[in-house]
């Protein structure tokens, strides 16, 4: 009963990942362009997100709203002309929408906290000003349907046919995986079910589990992903993991920010607060959304615009 039910929640969310993309073509122009360029270039992008997985650990916040805020920020840039310059606020932006979506209240950071543990040169009223913007081009379609909401759904099909596999089937490691892939943005191309099952399929693989195996089939057949996707997907999973499991690798430092809260610095953080000037504020009476085609930025203030 708990797997037919399952199944039902699986075809749903199969039916709304199409709203959740990022556009296709968007993705693309980042990836074509150059470094030191106009735009937001791939490598661009991927140092960002893997500042937020950073900021994910060292606040303690949930894969969920990890992998949401990655959801959020490509959806946005990919529809967006946006500059290098402006990519760490919407980054930001991005991640204290998610926490807020994901309710993790206890856990949400405060905006000057974020800024400062994240050593991002922009103010409070930015940040708010760029939330809001980013808020209104994704027209308020935050609780998307993501690769960890499948690998969840996966994770729960294969242990409704018997709990022995929990200690098999590792969703913590699975997770894991999925973080390292939301950092090469080529997996921000790839339907959330079908990344999620080629994480599936790669961790059966290892563990050699014609039971577990038999059951990713299942699901394949019953979500009716293509083979040839399948494929093209697994090898690229695989491919990144084989990388990212390499020493050249440069992963996220998960500790680079520890020295920012270090026990001297946390007695003085509230004074440190009033003590430090804030960078210029952006003047309300220059905000006009229509006014330009590129995000520009004047010596004494920001000035965000956005064109599609």
């Amino acid at each position: 009963m708990e797997a037919i039910k399952l199944m039902k929640e699986l075809k749903s969310n199969l039916d709304q990942e199409v709203h959740y993309l990022p556009k296709e073509t968007g993705l693309s122009l980042i990836e074509s362009t150059q470094e030191n360029g106009n735009g937001v270039s791939a490598k661009c992008r991927d140092a960002r997100v893997e500042d937020l997985w950073s900021l994910t650990s060292f606040f303690g916040y949930s894969t969920q709203t990890f992998v949401l805020a990655v959801n959020l920020l490509d959806r946005f840039i990919a529809m967006m002309k946006v500059q290098p310059r402006y990519l760490a606020c919407i980054s930001i932006g991005c991640l204290h929408i998610a926490a807020r979506v994901t309710k993790e209240e206890c856990k949400v950071s405060s905006s000057h906290e974020l800024i400062r543990i994240s050593q991002c040169k922009f103010t409070v009223s930015d940040l708010s000003r760029m939330e809001k913007i980013i808020l209104e081009k994704l027209n308020f379609q935050l609780k998307a349907v993501t690769a960890l909401t499948f690998l969840h759904l996966y994770h729960a099909i294969a242990l409704s046919h018997t709990s022995n596999r929990k200690d098999v089937l590792n969703l913590d490691k699975l997770e894991a995986q999925l973080k390292a892939c939301l950092c090469r943005i080529v997996f921000s191309k790839a339907k959330p079910s079908v990344l999620a099952l080629s994480l599936l399929m790669l961790e059966i693989e290892a563990l050699q589990s014609v039971d577990l195996l038999e059951i990713a089939q299942r699901i394949q057949t019953h979500l009716k992903i293509s083979k040839a996707d399948l494929v093209h997907w697994r090898g690229l999973v695989g491919q990144c993991m084989r990388e990212y499991s390499s020493p050249e690798c440069a992963k996220p430092d998960h500790k680079k920010l520890v020295w920012i809260v270090s026990r001297r610095t946390a007695q003085n953080l509230h004074s440190i607060y009033r003590s430090i000037p804030d960078l210029p504020t952006i003047p309300e009476d220059t905000w006009d959304e229509s006014e330009s085609q590129a995000l520009i930025s004047t010596e004494n203030h920001l000035d965000f615009s956005f064109s599609l």
